[in-house]
């Protein structure tokens, strides 16, 4: 699914270079669920941002399900990110005004192609396998930070994505809301063959990945099998 080669970034602080990432290689098989971890500063978001086609690299090669996302256009990277990737962030990141339903339908929307009631069925069928369509005319507001999550989860999935990419997405939550919500994960993953990819600081969230990657200055300095 994932292909990393040798991969570099480097930030420009005016005439002063910043390596992020130095030299990073690894691969990702289809349906694996993989966490990355480091200390702040490791260069995990810089690669989590690269994963998700929402930064280029500075030097080295990275194709997502056979493409090489490697000097695509912005128009190009969008429409990758828009058929292939679902995000969860630890923010949550819902729109507070609009409804639970709403909130999941959000990327359909801008995919374009596909009819109102169409829609409205595919985003009951999501929210019904993450436990909330009892609550999809709420708002946000009306949710706990455990459902929130979930209805982050559910617009992550609505586009049927290969790729779900979740940025600490227990980190807001208490440690028993946070182990509902790897539990929701790891049984999509399976159901679904998704590639599921985690960022964490927390060893307990990473202890459930197949596989985790822990980066230090940039470099992966250990890619273990649990």
């Amino acid at each position: 699914m994932i292909e990393i080669h040798d991969l570099t970034k480097i930030y420009h602080l005016g005439s002063v270079e910043v390596p992020a990432l130095q030299g990073v290689s690894f691969t990702i098989q289809r349906g694996e669920v993989v966490a990355i971890m480091g200390q702040s500063g490791s260069g995990k978001s810089t690669l989590m941002n690269v994963l998700g086609c929402l930064d280029q690299p500075t030097s080295g090669q990275y194709s997502l399900d056979g493409k090489n996302i490697a000097g695509l256009s912005e128009d190009e990277l969008a429409e990758t990110r828009n058929q292939k990737i679902g995000f969860i962030f630890q923010q949550f990141n819902l729109l507070p005004r609009i409804s639970v339903r709403r909130n999941t339908e959000l990327p359909l929307t801008y995919n374009g192609g596909k009819g109102e009631h169409e829609i409205h069925q595919r985003s009951e069928a999501i929210l019904e396998a993450v436990g909330l369509k009892d609550r999809m005319n709420h708002r946000p507001t009306e949710l706990s930070g455990g459902q929130q999550q979930r209805v982050a989860i559910a617009r992550a999935l609505i586009n049927d994505p290969d790729l779900i990419l979740a940025d600490e997405p227990t980190g807001n939550l208490d440690s028993r809301t946070g182990a509902d919500i790897m539990r929701l994960l790891r049984g999509l993953n399976q159901e679904r063959g998704m590639t599921l990819v985690i960022v964490t600081h927390d060893p307990n969230i990473a202890a459930q990945a197949q596989r985790v990657i822990q980066l230090q200055d940039g470099l992966i300095v250990d890619g273990s099998i649990n």
